[in-house]
């Protein structure tokens, strides 16, 4: 069978499985789902979530897409434009209710370049996952770059040290001083076969870590989602989101992608929260919990 006839599946069996876990979880809020066409070829399942018991916003989407190259990825991958090809992936963000729970993101994707002839001439893997706190709890952090760590070391111990960096280095306001988004996870793009990894060996490494994302996160949330908070703290939780949002729109190289190609809309800035806040030369108290957390924006070893 092939890479991308095992991927699809993958994909779509993720996107039920973290959906039906999200609304157990929260025990009042359900997805809501749109199915929609690409012109051209291809398209996807978009489902969100929002005002829930514990989950303010999130949504979980696939898209299977494929056609003639857009020309703005004809001169991205310096092909000619009348090149084919094929892109599936499933993405997903979700925004909390309680400010003691972070936000997560997670993506996880296949790309195959077609010549002439219809065979493929390129195909890589891409994908990773990241958490941003609102407030820091050591062990959180411990344990969801832990979770990630054990799914990534039974293909290579180096890879979680390389992909760790990657995500640190990739997830940063740089306009904000090099401010973190969030305090990292992994992160990957054009993983392809080698004389090292076959495609399978590529495959089975990209189903480890999306299967790894709701044993990383949910147990956080469990843990977090009954703290009682304040409305201090949700004006910390808002100002944050603000980071967020500044991060998607200027530097994330998945939305301007879509943005620059005709993406559907709806489900490129799903991403975004339902709420965020900006004030202008806003900082912290110094020593307060909500200081503390800039302290963690930046790289940090959080599994010895």
């Amino acid at each position: 069978m092939s890479i991308k006839d095992q991927f699809i599946p993958f994909i779509h069996a993720l996107q039920n499985e973290i959906c039906q876990a999200v609304e157990d979880m929260d025990g009042k809020a359900k997805f809501r789902e749109d199915r929609w066409e690409r012109q051209g070829g291809g398209g996807g399942i978009t489902r969100v979530i929002a005002d829930g018991n514990i989950f303010q916003k999130g949504g979980v989407n696939t898209s299977v897409v494929h056609g003639t190259l857009p020309a703005v990825m004809a001169q991205q991958f310096n092909v000619a434009g009348d090149s084919s090809f094929l892109a599936a992936g499933i993405s997903l963000v979700i925004h909390p209710v309680n400010p003691f729970v972070p936000t997560v993101h997670a993506n996880f994707r296949y790309f195959e370049l077609y010549g002439e002839d219809g065979r493929i001439v390129d195909s890589w893997f891409g994908g990773g996952a990241d958490l941003t706190p609102y407030y820091i709890f050591e062990e959180d952090g411990q344990h969801f770059h832990r979770t990630f760590k054990a799914a990534c070391d039974p293909f290579g111990s180096e890879l979680y040290p390389k992909y760790k960096q990657h995500c640190d280095e990739y997830f940063v306001n740089k306009h904000r001083n090099n401010e973190a988004r969030g305090i990292g996870g992994i992160f990957y793009d054009y993983l392809r076969a080698d004389a090292n990894r076959s495609a399978e060996a590529l495959l089975a490494f990209q189903f480890a870590n999306g299967k790894a994302f709701l044993p990383s996160y949910l147990p956080i949330v469990a843990r977090r989602k009954d703290i009682p908070y304040t409305d201090a703290h949700v004006h910390w939780q808002e100002y944050r989101r603000g980071r967020y949002v500044e991060f998607n729109l200027i530097h994330d190289r998945g939305t301007l992608f879509g943005l620059k190609t005709n993406g559907r809309i709806e489900s490129i800035l799903m991403s975004l929260p339902a709420k965020a806040r900006w004030e202008y030369d806003y900082h912290p108290a110094p020593g307060s919990e909500e200081a503390k957390l800039l302290e963690y924006l930046k790289p940090r070893e959080w599994v010895s």
